[in-house]
Formats: C-alpha cells, structure tokens, sequence
C-alpha cells in the first residue's frame, strides 16, 4: 500500500501558488499543439544552414580571387600599356622626322592618364595628345596644323604603330593625297625603306608614288560600262 502526504499550506501561499499555476498552464496553452517533427525539422534547418554557410564563405573567396585577377589584369594592362606608349612614341618621334624633313612630334599623355599608372581607379577621361612641331612653326596641337600637316602627322603615328606591331602586308588606300611633292617623295622613300620586311599595296594616283613601286595594277574602262585591268612590272 502507498501512501501519500500532503502539505498543507496556509491560504495566503495556496492562493499564490494558484496563481502561478494558472500563469504556467496558460503558457503552455498558447504554445499550442506539440510538434512531434520538430528534431526532424530541426535537423533539416541545421543541415540547409550549414550548406548556405559554407555557399556564402564560396562566394567571398571568389569574391575575393576575382578582385585579385582584376587587379593583377590592371597591373599588367598599364605596365603594357607603359611599354608599348614609350615605344611608339619614339617612333613617332622618329617617322615624324623623316617624312616632314625636319620638326619635332611627341606623343604626350594627359594628366589624368598619367595617374592611372599609379592606381587601379579607371580614368574615364584618360587619353593621348598628339603634339607636332613642323620645321620652321612653333609647338602644337595637330589640330591646328593644316590638312596636309595633319595628314602626314597622322602617317607618321600609322607607321609607328605599324613598326610596333609589324605585319607582312600593309594596305594605304590614297594617304598621298594631301601631300605636296616634296611630302610625297619623302613618304615614297619611307615605304621603299619598309618593303625591305613588309609588302605594301598603295592606292594612290600620285606619278611619284607610282614611281616607288615594282608593279602597277591599273583600272581602265576601254568600253563604257567596261573594267579592264591592267598591270605593269617596273623592274
């Protein structure tokens, strides 16, 4: 037989004891139902926030390996660039000579540009001048030159890009145009100079440009309406 004992209190503390019984029970009560999927629930949780963890930790070292490729592409891109700018400028500065026959041309770079080869920051508003001094006129931007200036200034800087980056075939389609005899002889001289390593086709209706050439291909129209070419061998 079990016996049981209960404690008697005084009805201040029962009353006391009422109450926080009742303030229990309605806890419990607005917890609602027990959620009998709740460890399993729970364990799913654990495993959807361990994977997202480890997702988002991806995604800061791609983050962060990206930034780095940008910044080495940006360190090369201007140390390339560096290179590449000295070394056609002192082509230029070189072809300029020869075909005006004297004077001084430069490229510069802008303030803006010159920076950018301290920093990674992007200069929107970077970019080259382009200075010539034709003999016997005063230092200048190439757009104040005449059209025959510009012109052959404009040569010059083609010429030095193309000795920068040489190619076995070069195409000048009527670049002698604007250019008075003595510009044209110095610049047939130049070409004649560069054939040694580079085969140039010129489109030109300048006799003394004809005349640097080995072979001429002509366009002629004997009957209206009528292309016939013909071809000369000079030497």
């Amino acid at each position: 037989m079990c016996l049981k004992y209960f404690e008697v209190l005084p009805p201040p503390e029962l009353e006391a004891r009422e109450n926080e019984y009742r303030e229990l029970r309605e806890k419990i009560d607005s917890m609602g139902a027990v959620n009998m999927m709740a460890v399993e629930e729970y364990q799913e949780a654990e495993e959807r926030f361990q994977f997202l963890t480890t997702q988002r930790q991806d995604l800061f070292d791609s983050i962060r390996d990206t930034t780095q490729a940008i910044e080495e592409i940006d360190s090369v891109c201007r140390r390339q660039f560096k290179e590449a700018f000295e070394a056609i400028n002192a082509g230029f500065k070189q072809s300029f000579v020869s075909l005006f026959g004297g004077g001084h041309g430069e490229l510069r770079l802008l303030e803006n540009a010159e920076g950018a080869e301290h920093t990674a920051r992007r200069q929107d508003d970077a970019g080259v001048e382009v200075v010539a001094q034709p003999p016997g006129k005063k230092l200048q931007n190439v757009l104040l030159l005449s059209g025959g200036e510009k012109a052959l200034t404009a040569l010059a800087l083609l010429i030095a890009l193309f000795r920068y980056k040489p190619s076995p075939f070069c195409i000048l389609d009527e670049v002698d145009a604007p250019l008075d005899d003595a510009n044209v002889d110095r610049f047939a001289q130049m070409v004649r100079d560069m054939s040694v390593t580079t085969q140039f086709i010129v489109i030109t209706h300048s006799k003394r440009t004809m005349e640097t050439a080995s072979h001429l291909y002509g366009v002629t129209m004997e009957e209206p309406g009528v292309s016939k070419i013909v071809s000369v061998k000079l030497n």
